[in-house]
């Protein structure tokens, strides 16, 4: 059994906040896989499906972020599930809008709902880290991580990752945490088809070797002409001299006769 959790914050002037893409994601999977419906239980919201043969919980804890150990615990208690088969999708300052990467165990990153895990569960369970990008000065990190989307984003690249992670994370299940960041990318950042290749033009030919390639020489093709052009190319191809000898042997034949 594994336990997904996506972290935020409840109530719904959160539910657009960068810092709630956790329950986005933690939506999506729910959705696109027909999980049951959500219930209210361990201090949270929790819905069960199955995941490649595998019995998979998902919850949202509703303790808000700092606290979101304490729920998580209550879970893994419950249904005795060990840390290690814990996945956990969180938002990513230090990681590009739309850029993921999964890790296991680690520091924390002074992400609080993170901090709150590690006390009460353990650090070694898995993290979806979905980048959501840096304001660039430490001052705006707070209104940064708590203010909303962008429409632009939300029809971009939001929707996007959300469907790439739910429709690749049976792989996350099966242990392809490569394969799983992999597709996931490719979708996201499809890489851009190669142009075509241009056709080097073809060096221009002198206009008079043009006309010579194409005009029939004299005792070339012959067998393709008929009629009065075939006789035409064998009498000008037929030496002068010839000529005259046959003719001066005609004319001898004929004073021959006469005698």
């Amino acid at each position: 059994m594994f336990l997904v959790v996506g972290l935020g914050n409840p109530g719904s002037g959160y539910a657009a906040n960068r810092h709630n893409i956790g329950f986005m994601a933690a939506d999506e999977l729910v959705r696109r896989y027909s999980f049951g419906p959500w219930r209210k239980k361990f201090q949270g919201q929790i819905s069960e499906g199955e995941l490649n043969g595998q019995k998979v919980l998902v919850l949202k804890p509703e303790t808000f972020m700092n606290l979101s150990g304490q729920s998580v615990g209550e879970v893994l208690r419950f249904y005795k599930i060990p840390v290690e088969d814990v996945i956990v999708l969180h938002d990513e300052l230090d990681l590009p809008p739309g850029k993921l990467r999964v890790k296991r165990g680690g520091g924390h990153g002074g992400h609080n709902g993170l901090r709150s895990i590690d006390a009460h569960c353990g650090k070694e369970y898995r993290r979806v880290r979905l980048g959501i990008g840096h304001p660039g000065e430490k001052s705006r990190v707070h209104g940064h991580v708590l203010g909303d989307f962008s429409k632009a984003e939300q029809d971009g690249w939001l929707m996007t990752l959300l469907d790439a992670v739910a429709a690749e994370f049976g792989r996350l299940t099966k242990g392809d945490d490569g394969g799983f960041m992999s597709k996931v990318s490719a979708i996201v950042s499809p890489p851009k088809p190669k142009a075509p290749k241009k056709d080097k033009p073809a060096a221009d030919k002198d206009e008079k070797n043009k006309d010579a390639s194409t005009e029939p020489q004299a005792g070339e093709g012959i067998n393709d002409l008929s009629g009065a052009a075939k006789v035409r190319l064998e009498r000008a191809d037929t030496p002068v001299s010839n000529a005259a000898s046959a003719m001066a042997e005609a004319l001898a034949k004929a004073f021959g006769k006469k005698k």
